[in-house]
């Protein structure tokens, strides 16, 4: 193997948008040419495209545009790896027209992502930000049996908005808690226990309604005013999925006037902006895009891209090309 990837990829070009483990790294310079943008920042548009040019590989990130002027700016570029399982920061129907192959990262993330869901159910049911903040604050007199009252999950419903590998994951956890499930999609899903609903009915008779749906055309703002309005006014809304899947200013109005109870966002539709209404309210946790933020998960990520990479200049198939047909 070390031997065909020294052969094949001698002369690869690869362009690396963001720093990666060590270990990663060098996996990809002994491979070819490693070029590797090395600011906080993503990477500017023009920029990209200026670097791009004479590049074999990609390996991008969430925040990296990539669309038909990066990929016309790159003439021999064979892959792009994107480091996530989303990817609707790339023009995948045009590179694939082009011959570029498209790569992501699913499975390597779906028990932490998972994990962090309920982390965000566990913390807005229970008000923990909330608490924190009242104790750093100074503002705390003490134990009270009325004192900041949560919600138990126990016996409540967990309805799921898709049932991608993450959103099984989510559901395999709901009976520790003692939680029925109900779900939404196009077809039924093997999901022992749960039942698949309508979304209109999802949004009726849930606790915590938890979105797990990639960002396409149909499911941009799919919770805006309308949906949020149909939320039961003790429900929680909870997106680790994409942000632009709610509606900001529609969740803060919901939020203002109480039609629900309270909501968890780790996404954000102009990330790292958030909607300065959701700023001012306390029934909202916020937090900055960490659900596959463990070492653990980000160097698998990482290195199931920077392996795509290899695999695709050697000639071989991509070991997790994108399908556009895949949820």
């Amino acid at each position: 193997m070390d031997t065909e990837r020294t052969s094949v990829q001698q002369a690869s070009r690869i362009l690396v948008t963001r720093r990666l483990p060590s270990s990663v790294l060098a996996k990809l310079e002994a491979a070819g040419g490693v070029d590797l943008y090395s600011g906080d920042a993503a990477i500017a548009p023009d920029e990209l495209r200026a670097r791009v040019a004479d590049k074999n590989a990609l390996v991008s990130l969430l925040t990296d545009a990539i669309d038909r002027t990066v990929i016309d700016a790159a003439p021999e570029l064979k892959v792009i790896a994107n480091v996530a399982v989303g990817f609707n920061n790339i023009d995948v129907a045009y590179a694939t027209s082009r011959g570029v192959v498209v790569t992501h990262t699913p499975d390597v993330l779906t028990e932490s992502v998972a994990d962090f869901t309920w982390a965000l159910i566990l913390a807005i049911t229970r008000r923990l930000a909330e608490g924190e903040r009242v104790v750093r604050s100074g503002a705390w007199k003490g134990w009270a049996l009325d004192f900041m009252l949560g919600t138990e999950l126990n016996g409540k419903q967990l309805g799921l908005v898709g049932v991608g590998r993450i959103g099984r994951a989510v559901a395999a956890r709901a009976p520790v808690f003692g939680m029925r499930v109900v779900y939404t999609e196009p077809r039924d899903v093997d999901l022992p226990g749960a039942e698949n609903v309508s979304l209109d009915r999802l949004l009726n008779t849930s606790d915590i309604v938890s979105l797990h749906v990639p960002l396409l055309p149909e499911t941009r703002h799919l919770i805006d005013k309308k949906s949020l309005a149909r939320m039961k006014r003790s429900a929680y809304l909870i997106n680790t999925a994409r942000g632009p899947v709610v509606d900001e200013a529609a969740l803060a109005w919901a939020l203002q006037h109480h039609l629900l109870a309270g909501a968890a966002l780790d996404v954000y539709e102009n990330e790292p902006a958030v909607h300065p209404e959701l700023l001012k309210l306390d029934n909202v946790l916020l937090v900055p895009h960490l659900a596959s933020a463990t070492t653990e998960t980000r160097t698998a990520m990482a290195d199931l891209a920077a392996e795509n990479v290899l695999a695709v200049l050697a000639g071989r198939p991509a070991l997790t090309p994108v399908v556009l047909s895949q949820r």
